[in-house]
């Protein structure tokens, strides 16, 4: 009878093949295996399905994935023998994360894709795509020599989504900037925000040149440029101003938008239409401060306005909240000591789906989905399918 029983809980939840998870399978296929084809008893996509299925449980490391992927009752529908330890260290160390990464992105644009499709009708301006890009160190990826492993990711504001990643080569987190956007098959329209880092002039050509935008924070890397927004006429702009309170402080935001055609700061930036003042008033503790941020944008006053634009310049941080916090925080990212071979590179990019699929599922707290996954392991196969 107990036989019986967990032959029954192994069981299929569902055909792969004919579910919304068969595309995440088949785009898994799509990456190429390093071992040699005699010897072989695990599929590499099945290899990836579970770990993927098993850090959406919670797994930070080699040996808790094979631990679910040894236990978990769907498991047996991908792999009929459950994979050890080894085997998925010694696989996955080896991969090419570059094409790990490409079979991830033409996977989750096309979700993209289909969601926007469905979401309701609103304003054009609205309905612009915006893409924030920030890097990442993996903490817990040093090697002997100290060297830790840095990413650059893309993420959409509107949906949450990690849609790219790629890695940080020779410490040159800016040359990154133009690798990640690349890795994307349409950047027509698309709005990209990005940190005072990232505010060169060769990602403002790089972005017009494919019809893009970009709203840039201007900081003191670039002291001509920041220079010359101080000196606009601020004062003569109309502004709006916005107050709220919550987590026991209060905030009053100011945004002021120029038109910088005849200012001479249009020919001091590729592509300049505008620029934004925002200036941030806090009192936390009984104390108060001050802060002023300056911003360039290539949008022009017909694709929005200064309420869109002082939105668009907040929602760069849900990368933080959404992406970096949650893989630090609830994915325990930084205390992974997973460090020999691609192995950094493909863990983060197995918890980026991992949270993809949670958000295409429509959830928005990723800790709750993975206690869920984690105390009922079908929920898994679950948000597969519902992805």
């Amino acid at each position: 009878m107990l036989a019986t029983a967990l032959t029954a809980a192994r069981a299929p939840a569902a055909p792969w093949s004919t579910t919304e998870s068969g595309r995440l399978v088949a785009a898994l296929r799509s990456v190429p295996d390093p071992r040699c084809a005699r010897g072989r008893r695990h599929a590499l996509h099945s290899l990836l399905l579970l770990a993927v299925q098993a850090v959406m449980a919670g797994a930070s490391s080699w040996v808790a994935i094979a631990q679910w992927a040894a236990t978990a009752p769907q498991a047996a529908a991908v792999c009929p023998t459950p994979p050890p330890e080894a085997t998925f260290r010694r696989v996955l160390t080896a991969l090419d994360v570059t094409t790990v990464e490409a079979a991830l992105t033409d996977w989750v644009t096309g979700r993209h894709r289909a969601a926007a499709q469905q979401r309701p009708a609103c304003p054009r301006a609205e309905r612009r795509q915006v893409l924030a890009v920030d890097g990442k160190t993996l903490r817990g990826s040093g090697d002997a020599t100290g060297w830790q492993t840095k990413l650059v990711s893309v993420y959409d504001h509107a949906s949450g989504l990690v849609l790219t990643q790629t890695t940080v080569a020779d410490g040159d987190e800016i040359a990154a900037f133009t690798t990640a956007l690349g890795c994307l098959p349409e950047l027509a329209g698309v709005l990209v925000t990005a940190d005072a880092l990232h505010c060169q002039r060769r990602h403002a050509e790089f972005l017009t040149a494919r019809g893009a935008h970009y709203l840039f924070t201007v900081k003191a890397n670039q002291p001509i440029l920041r220079q010359a927004l101080r000196l606009l006429p601020w004062g003569a702009a109309p502004g709006a101003r916005r107050r709220g309170r919550g987590h026991g402080r209060t905030e009053s935001r100011s945004v002021k938008v120029i038109d910088l055609e005849g200012t001479g700061v249009d020919e001091l930036f590729p592509g300049a239409r505008r620029a934004i003042k925002v200036v941030r008033r806090r009192i936390l503790g009984g104390k108060r401060s001050v802060e002023i941020v300056y911003a360039l944008t290539s949008l022009d006053h017909r694709a929005a306005d200064p309420g869109l634009l002082a939105g668009w310049l907040r929602g760069h941080w849900g990368v933080e909240n959404r992406v970096h916090h949650v893989r630090d925080v609830t994915q325990r990212e930084d205390a992974s000591r997973i460090r020999t071979g691609s192995g950094p590179q493909v863990m983060a990019a197995l918890r980026n789906t991992a949270t993809n699929l949670a958000r295409l599922a429509g959830h928005d707290n990723i800790a709750a989905v993975q206690r869920t996954a984690a105390w009922h392991p079908t929920a898994v196969t679950d948000a597969l399918n519902a992805a």
